[in-house]
Parts: structure tokens; sequence; C-alpha cells
């Protein structure tokens, strides 16, 4: 009786030590570790958890299997969750579609003053961003817009972008190339040393002249030297390392285009600016300027005026076709930079904007679409705008009106306009 109650027990044994999940070696011979005992209570609490939680996976397991062969039966497909959406796809996508880039001369240059103010003026959040970009100016710039894809906007001076339009010197640019606005004028500067003993650009005739980066603005400066029969030494160094060359007396002069007062000329010590004459050789495509000791207090003395040569800027991009997303890209930038060039025309900003007329043309040049369209919904607005400022300068000032002067009563008109419009 004994030897048959012992495989019962075994059997016993083993199923006690499934239902608490304990190995089967757990009970087999002395050689396995002795138990802590337990009291009776507890190793029946135990004993009913585990039969609880082992019934509910079982018939968790049953519910999925029963699902499974349902939708198999009524040929359901099941299809996985949706992937998560990455946080950052709206905003990458909001930074692409509504950002511009505007290409400018290099450092200290107005040009890329220019650029900074636009980004202040007209930066947006994520709805509309402007990046200025250090370009070498000129036809680079022209050439850069032309080709490269990450440049939307960039100032050249306009008689190249008329120029480059003709000879197709950096390629085919026809209408690929359009303007956005011609902007102000740029003055040139030529910049010698306070001891030099030069007193006009005629004697600079075989010495070596800085014109910048080849293919820059310096084309501007070359092409008047050339028409004023100036035969000189170029040389095409960036501005700031020309001038340092200057200071040692390693080269004789700068010529330098940019709006005055280029923040890379104001402050500077031991330098003079000579006089350019307006002559007939260079009539068609410049104007006359002056550049004034309130400009440059450190070049030019107290009280006295340097005669020179100007010549307009321009805003350009590719005239890109009008169902394209780029083209809505440079609308959109448009439709800010136009609404907002009275902020532009305020203080602190340069005072070259003063100079812009939105609806100044550029002869037999093409304007981007959205730009046009711009001036025809608000041609007379701008007229009126104008004429109200002459007005109002006239009224208070009779007689010639100094540049320093007609900054001081833009600011004035700008304040009583801003009044008016919100009586």
């Amino acid at each position: 009786m004994g030897g048959g109650a012992r495989p019962a027990s075994r059997i016993l044994q083993l199923a006690f030590a499934a239902i608490l999940g304990l190995g089967v070696t757990g009970l087999q011979g002395e050689a396995a570790p002795a138990r802590k005992a337990r009291p009776a209570a507890a190793k029946n609490v135990v004993v009913k958890r585990t039969v609880v939680r082992q019934t509910a996976v079982r018939a968790t397991g049953a519910r999925q299997a029963r699902a499974r062969r349902g939708a198999r039966s009524r040929h359901v497909v099941v299809a996985p969750p949706p992937p998560v959406a990455e946080k950052t796809a709206p905003v990458s996508e909001r930074l692409n579609n509504n950002t511009v880039t505007v290409l400018a001369a290099g450092l200290g240059s107005t040009e890329l003053a220019a650029a900074d103010d636009l980004a202040v003026a007209l930066n947006d959040g994520d709805n509309l961003r402007v990046i200025p970009m250090v370009g070498r100016g000129g036809g680079l710039n022209i050439r850069d817009v032309r080709y490269m894809k990450n440049v939307d906007l960039a100032i050249a001076p306009s008689n190249l972008f008329t120029r480059l339009r003709q000879n197709s010197e950096f390629g085919p640019i026809d209408d690929k190339i359009a303007y956005v606005s011609k902007l102000f004028n740029e003055e040139l500067h030529v910049v010698v040393r306070a001891d030099s003993g030069f007193t006009s650009i005629e004697q600079l005739a075989g010495k070596m002249v800085n014109f910048g980066p080849s293919g820059g603005n310096g084309l501007v400066a070359r092409d008047v030297f050339e028409r004023l029969g100036i035969p000189v030494q170029p040389a095409n160094l960036e501005t700031i390392d020309a001038i340092e060359k200057l200071r040692r007396g390693e080269i004789a002069a700068i010529v330098l285009l940019a709006g005055k007062p280029t923040p890379i000329l104001t402050g500077l010590d031991g330098f003079r600016l000579l006089p350019v004459r307006y002559a007939q050789q260079i009539e068609d495509d410049y104007l006359p300027a002056t550049l004034a000791a309130d400009d440059y207090p450190g070049a030019i003395e107290p009280g006295r005026a340097v005669d020179t040569v100007a010549v307009g800027v321009v805003l350009v991009s590719y005239n890109w076709p009008k169902d394209s997303e780029r083209y809505r890209r440079i609308e959109k930038f448009v439709e800010a930079f136009f609404d907002r060039i009275g902020a532009l025309q305020s203080a602190p900003r340069h005072p070259k904007w003063r100079e812009v007329n939105l609806s100044a043309v550029v002869p037999g040049a093409p304007r981007f679409g959205a730009a046009q369209d711009w001036i025809n919904l608000h041609r007379e607005e701008a007229t009126d705008r104008q004429q109200q400022f002459e007005q109002f300068v006239s009224a208070r000032k009779a007689g010639p009106v100094s540049a320093e002067e007609r900054e001081r009563l833009f600011r004035e008109f700008m304040q009583w306009s801003d009044a008016r419009e919100r009586r």
C-alpha cells in the first residue's frame, strides 16, 4: 500500500509545483536548497492569486484567437496602427516654404545693411523669414540669382543688370531675371591716405588701385575709370583687406561703390576722399552726387563736400512662373516689403531707404509679376504719398533742402501721416 501511494503523491507534487510556477527540479532530491516554510494562510493566498492571473491570461488569449478567426472568416484585414508623425515636420515645411534669402555685397557694405534692415522689418516668425547672405556684389550677385538654387533675391547695380542682360557675360539672362524694385543710389568712393598728396583721381594713373572682387561692384569702378581714360593697375581685394594695404602704403587708393554712409568707411581715421568729375563720357549710366562731411566726418573737412558719381541699385529675382512654389514665396516677400516700406524709411533703418520709390522703373527690363501687380493696385496711393511729402517739404522749407534737412523733414512727415491715418 505504501508503494502505491508514492506515485500518486509524486503526481500531486508536480501539479502543485506547476500551479505555484515552480521548477520541477526544485522538488527533486535532497540536493535542492531548503525553502523557508510559509504559513498555511499565505500559501493559500499565493495559490488563489496565481490561479486567477493564469485564468485571466487564458481568457484573454481565447478572445484574441476568436477575434483572429472571426476576422479571417469575414476576410477583414486588420491594418497596423499608423506611424507617429514627426513633430518637426510642420515646422520644417513652414520654414522652407516661407523663407527667402537676399544676397548682398560683402561685410561692411550698405547693401548688406539694407538686407539686414529687410530681415528686421519683415520677419514674421514662421510666416515669413528673410535671411541676408554675404555675396560679392555686382554682376556676381546677378549670376548667383540666375544659377544658384538657394538664392532668391539679390541687390545689384542697375547698369550691370542691363548690361548683363544684353551681352550674356555670365550666360543667357534675358527674361530669366526680373527686378522687384529699384532701391537707392550708391555713390562711388575713391579713398586715399590723408598724407598721400593726391588731390584728383587723374593723379592715380599708373598706380595700383583696388576695385574690389572681380565681377562684383568693382565692375562699376573699372567702368568709370576706363570711360574717364585713367589707366591704373587694378587690384581685386576685399575692401577690408584693401584698407589695411592702403594704410601700409602698399596700394594707392580704394574705389568702392556703396550707399553713403557706408558702414565700412565710417569712423576710419587717416584717410581722405577724392572727387570724381561728372563727365560727358559717363552721363548715360551715372548721376552726379556729393559726399558731405556729415557722411564721413573723419575723411571730409567740416563744411565741405566732395563731388562724385552714383548709380542706382535694384533688387532682382529669378523670374519664376506664376504657378510655382518659388513664385508664391517671392510674392509673399513682395507684399510684406511694399506694405512696410514706411517702416523701412524711418529711423533707425539706413537713411538710403528714404530714396526708394517703389513705382520707379528700370528701362527695358521685366519687373517681377507680383511686384507689378502690387504697383498696379497701389500706384495712385504711392504717387499721392510722394506728392504729399514734396508738398510737406515745400510748406516748411523754401529753396534747396540738404540731405540732413530732408531726412529730418521725412521723419516729421511720417509722424504727421501716421497721426492723420489714426484719426
